[in-house]
């Protein structure tokens, strides 16, 4: 996987498959990386027999890329200005944008602030953007995962924060790195006005972390909706998923 040196010098990893039509910038979840939420479920592969171009970026923190251990490197929306900035390496004039979970998060600070991005889909969020701005601290803080990434017993972990150590673990992720993570990224401040590009929000409809996207579409002119069944984990692996995807990505790349 290539690699390149962001706004402040941190080495980050991305893929490319090369297709047809407007690239598509893909941003994984939270402890995940570009194989885990696009990969492996398929999502890449559905893009690709569309004919996309398909753009992966593992975040700071996450997959390939480096993985600093304070918070402080995390701040200051870096995600965001590590996409802009994986977009002046490519030469890029225009993308479509994908996120999901923390991704969506990212894609929603990104295309608020690069006119690049054209075109807009978001996974695994909710009404916690409408109220929190982030994370749904209705379900989980970003304290807890932390809490819960640095713990010693992780069998006594509450089950709103157990499965985000245990997908660390399953993914061999820097525990650590990811705690710095949930800490240095807690209050994105979003803001949805800014949004001017045709937006799809995909949800599972079982997913707590995903409740009321309804609330979401509606506060971004002009977005869709699209439920999908599956939680916060097996919403992304549904056929439906990719197929409502690949139509939305397909209609708007003009």
């Amino acid at each position: 996987m290539p690699t390149f040196a962001s706004f402040d010098g941190l080495q980050l990893s991305y893929t490319v498959w090369e297709g047809e039509g407007r690239p598509v910038l893909l941003q994984h979840g939270f402890a995940a990386d570009t194989n885990a939420n696009w990969i492996a479920p398929g999502v890449v592969a559905t893009l690709q027999q569309a004919g996309l171009t398909v753009i992966g970026l593992d975040a700071r923190g996450h997959g390939r890329s480096a993985k600093p251990h304070d918070e402080a490197s995390y701040g200051d929306d870096a995600m965001v200005r590590d996409v802009s900035t994986l977009l002046d390496v490519l030469g890029l004039d225009e993308v479509s944008m994908v996120g999901y979970s923390m991704g969506a998060m990212i894609a929603l600070g990104a295309v608020a602030a690069d006119p690049r991005i054209r075109c807009l889909a978001i996974g695994g969020v909710g009404s916690g953007i409408v109220d929190f701005g982030g994370v749904d601290t209705r379900v989980v803080t970003p304290e807890a995962i932390s809490e819960a990434l640095l713990a010693s017993d992780p069998s006594a972990l509450p089950p709103s924060s157990a499965p985000f150590r245990a997908l660390a673990e399953a993914l061999r992720a820097d525990r650590v790195a990811l705690a710095a993570v949930a800490r240095g990224t807690a209050n994105p401040k979003l803001d949805l006005t800014a949004i001017a590009v045709p937006t799809l929000v995909l949800a599972g409809d079982n997913d707590p972390l995903a409740a009321e996207p309804e609330r979401l579409a509606a506060a971004i002119a002009g977005a869709r909706l699209v439920r999908v069944p599956g939680d916060h984990l097996t919403a992304v692996m549904h056929p439906g998923f990719g197929s409502a995807l690949t139509d939305f990505l397909t209609s708007h790349d003009l």
